[in-house]
């Protein structure tokens, strides 16, 4: 039987952590949450805690410090990977701009495909709330990626995936230093070397619900130069 892990990091979340929970075990109660919260000064873990009295498939991975979304995952892959008993991970925002109505079918299709991906960019796609240059840049960065890279994934960049656990076991995560977005195209992009088959599944993806975004100039800039190291590491 499939057990599935989803993967949520969090920094400064106190106010959407309760609510993404609830609404995850809503639409798909038998998976497993996994909050990887790097010590928010507002509470987040302590919100996620109290919850896991309630919620026995809920448990917080606590790290001592804000390192970027990259290392935040690769953190709670190998915890993951070396429980041992998880077949999938998915990873998903805690902000609400993942909408937790897709898991189920995004699960269904992980039946036929290694890789599931929340799609912006496919048919049926789209995004909600943002402003132009947050649309512009978007497009545009999934679309210099494709071209730089020769990946055939619409989204590049969006980070509503979910795994099948034995190909992220393949990937020598030690090679992987981006800390933001680029993180995520770096991973498709070796999923998409190892021969993975994927799936873009149309999402609508919203603005978060609550606090400020973590789009830096430096998340920018790493974006541009990530997809030709990708391309040319050997």
């Amino acid at each position: 039987m499939e057990k599935i892990a989803v993967i949520i990091p969090t920094y400064n979340e106190r106010n959407n952590a309760e609510h993404i929970i609830r609404e995850i075990f809503k639409n798909v109660p038998d998976v497993h949450v996994r909050i990887v919260d790097d010590n928010s000064p507002d509470g987040t873990g302590a919100v996620v805690e109290k919850m896991m009295r309630d919620f026995p498939n809920l448990a917080l991975f606590k790290r001592e410090k804000k390192e970027g979304l990259g290392k935040a995952y690769i953190d709670a892959f190998g915890r993951i990977i070396k429980d041992g008993t998880f077949s999938h991970i998915c990873m998903m925002d805690g902000d609400f701009s993942h909408d937790p109505s897709y898991l189920a079918q995004m699960i269904e299709q992980a039946k036929n495909f290694g890789v599931v991906v929340g799609s912006r960019y496919v048919k049926g796609g789209g995004t909600y709330g943002w402003e132009l240059w947050r649309r512009v840049l978007s497009r545009g960065a999934n679309f210099y990626c494709r071209l730089v890279t020769g990946i055939s994934v619409h989204d590049c960049t969006g980070g509503f995936n979910l795994i099948d656990i034995n190909f992220l076991k393949k990937i020598d995560f030690s090679k992987f230093n981006a800390s933001g977005y680029a993180f995520i195209m770096e991973l498709k992009y070796s999923l998409y070397k190892l021969g993975v088959s994927f799936k873009e599944v149309p999402i609508i993806f919203k603005n978060r619900q609550e606090g400020e975004s973590k789009i830096s100039g430096h998340i920018i800039s790493e974006g541009i130069v990530a997809p030709w190291k990708m391309r040319f590491k050997k």
